[in-house]
């Protein structure tokens, strides 16, 4: 029977830089969006 804590992690990960990536990435693209917005509201 193998023991559950000799288990080694197939693939880590840095949660930081993944959290850091994701909130990057969703203000990004609500930027965008109110960029866009912006744009119509001014010249149409």
């Amino acid at each position: 029977m193998n023991d559950p804590r000799l288990h080694v992690n197939e693939e880590p990960s840095n949660d930081f830089l993944d959290v850091a990536i994701g909130l990057g990435a969703t203000f990004g693209l609500f930027f965008l969006m109110a960029l866009v917005a912006t744009i119509i509201k001014i010249y149409v």
